[in-house]
């Protein structure tokens, strides 16, 4: 599908394979809505894009606050723009913590504040052609064999916070097969593992000295984005799919347990509700 007039809201868009992933979308057409914690740092990317004669607007959110979440969605929807494609980029790695709503870290950012996201601009994506929503997930979530109900309820126990990201992950993809089957093609859902890509989520995790050596050995920020680019705009994509390389790929057993899906969208719309 060609983005040249087709609006698109991308979180994480300030940085890493968001940013690319926005600037590209500009480049073809696109009216783009950068999601980001902050202005100052999405501004650059917008003021860059402008510059060349594309369309970029900032909105304001932050995922471990539920409010904040509710308040970006209520900006976009009074603008009354139609919305195109939801692309859930931004998210964090080996950080530890409790988001304000009291969720563990990592799980509340890239699950819980993405659903929420996702919920309240849904009524806009069904009214489009050819409307869809990414989710930026990881090749992490094979690593994940269930989700521990009550530790996403608490803050990260392990010091790594890798086993609380791998959880997430799982969150994601499961979520996206759940939202594919809940919705029966109106809008169309994809999971997507990025590559290791040489970004900044991981710096809280690894110490500088490494994170330089392993860079060497990861995808560019252009090259993780490819994948986002394939599920928002090509035509040869499959409702509820996870994809690697633009290509499709089996996700783990878990992220295929029906019944897992089921329990997590039962229990995030309890955590979500007003």
């Amino acid at each position: 599908m060609d983005p040249k007039g087709r609006t698109y809201l991308v979180t994480g868009a300030n940085i890493g394979i968001g940013r690319v992933t926005a600037e590209k979308l500009a480049a073809r057409g696109g009216r783009v809505f950068l999601a980001c914690r902050s202005e100052d740092k999405a501004r650059p990317v917008i003021d860059g894009i402008r510059a060349a004669g594309g369309f970029a607007e900032f909105l304001p959110i932050s995922l471990d606050d539920l409010g904040s979440v509710r308040a970006c969605a209520k900006l976009f929807l009074e603008r009354d723009e139609p919305l195109h494609v939801l692309i859930n980029n931004a998210g964090l790695a080996g950080q530890r913590g409790l988001t304000k709503d009291g969720f563990e870290l990592a799980f509340g950012v890239n699950h819980v504040g993405p659903f929420l996201l996702t919920q309240l601009l849904l009524p806009k994506l069904e009214g489009e052609k050819d409307a869809r929503i990414v989710n930026v997930a990881s090749k992490s979530h094979y690593r994940a064999k269930t989700i521990d109900w009550d530790a996403v309820r608490r803050p990260t126990a392990n010091l790594t916070a890798l086993p609380e990201y791998e959880a997430s992950k799982l969150a994601n993809v499961l979520f996206t097969k759940e939202l594919s089957r809940r919705l029966g093609g109106k809008v169309r859902a994809f999971s997507l593992h990025p590559g290791v890509v040489a970004t900044n989520i991981w710096s809280g995790a690894v110490p500088w000295g490494i994170r330089h050596a392993i860079k060497l050995f990861m995808k560019t920020e252009e090259q993780g984005a490819e994948t986002t680019l394939h599920c928002a705009t090509s035509s040869d994509v499959k409702d509820g799919a996870y994809y690697d390389d633009c290509k499709e790929r089996r996700p783990s057993r878990a992220a295929d347990d029906e019944a897992l899906a089921k329990e997590l969208w039962r229990r995030s719309e309890a955590w979500v509700a007003a």
